[in-house]
């Protein structure tokens, strides 16, 4: 049994992390400011299995101010760090929130680790740091120019883990995340992730919306999947300070063909004729394609992909079927 700190625990990633830990046996401390993440969150999780609420404690507290750093470190073994501003038009909108979010909070994050004797630190970092690259797959040692405020910050992320684990012997692991989806994932506001969004709005029979012309494409990714590099990471012996690994399936898929894809799962499970798509002009800071080289992580950490994009948009869609719009 360890002692995991989730940052972010009521966010969509941080909330499965927090469940898969407590079912596992673990004692959980959860931080959130609530700025994207939710209660209903954490209450899901937890009305699951009600006795898992005696081995977990929440903190609402903000990662930007040290303080709550510090209060939220004390008797952690691990820290999973995923709290942050995690859309690349939002940072386009408000970068200075972005940067305090990402930059500095991550900063505070490393701080009170260090403060506190912290064993290890797995980070969520992003496919976006490849920016412009024109290699594909996309190999961790190989990267672009930063499109966004987001791409500049995660690209930053990396660089102060491995000062601190070259300065102060912290053991850091990023984890280079591609497009994941699955349950309890917002659909809602401006800056929400195309596959929630889409399903909302096919389950409502509205047009989605494709921004270019359909064939970009993204490494899709189900939340089991990261959940499992996670819990790998948090272990595995590093290969050298502060790694970083690409997760992901390893395959693209054209927002055209994830289109077809998540109608084909949805009338197959609600009956739902969903309409055709609306093209639009591509977004600011978009990557036009992206797929992950997961050599490195099968190799250094033993992570597989354990669930494809057909099966965790199956998976997603039975999920979200069974709670009214």
């Amino acid at each position: 049994m360890k002692t995991y700190l989730i940052t972010g625990v009521a966010g969509f990633i941080g909330s499965h992390l927090m469940a898969h830990l407590l079912a596992a046996g673990n004692r959980v401390r959860g931080i959130d400011n609530f700025l994207t993440g939710k209660q209903a969150n954490i209450d899901s999780v937890l009305a699951q299995n009600p006795h898992d609420a005696a081995r977990f404690d929440f903190l609402r507290g903000d990662i930007r101010k040290p303080d709550d750093c510090e209060k939220a470190m004390q008797g952690i073994d691990v820290v999973l760090h995923h709290a942050a501003v995690g859309s690349v038009p939002w940072s386009i909108q408000e970068p200075i929130l972005a940067h305090e979010c990402n930059v500095t909070g991550f900063l505070n994050v490393l701080e009170a680790a260090k403060n506190h004797g912290v064993k290890r630190i797995v980070y969520a970092s992003s496919s976006a740091v490849y920016g412009d690259s024109p290699l594909s797959p996309n190999v961790e040692s190989q990267i672009g120019a930063a499109l966004s405020p987001y791409a500049a910050s995660k690209r930053c992320n990396e660089l102060y883990a491995e000062s601190y684990a070259r300065a102060y012997s912290l053991e850091l692991v990023g984890l280079r995340y591609f497009n994941v989806f699955g349950p309890r994932q917002d659909p809602n506001g401006a800056y929400a992730a195309v596959i929630p969004k889409w399903l909302q709005a096919m389950r409502q029979k509205q047009s989605c919306i494709i921004y270019g012309n359909g064939e970009s494409t993204r490494d899709y990714c189900y939340i089991d999947n990261v959940v499992h590099a996670n819990l790998l990471a948090a272990s595995a012996p590093l290969q050298a300070p502060a790694p970083v690994y690409n997760i992901a399936v390893g395959a693209a898929t054209s927002l055209s063909d994830l289109h077809k894809i998540m109608s084909e799962a949805l009338a197959e499970r609600a009956a739902i004729q969903v309409a055709a798509p609306t093209f639009a002009p591509p977004r600011q800071g978009d990557i036009l394609h992206s797929r992950a080289d997961i050599s490195k992580a099968q190799r250094e950490l033993g992570y597989h992909a354990i669930c494809t994009v057909a099966e965790g948009i199956q998976n997603t869609i039975n999920f979200e079927c069974k709670n009214p719009l």
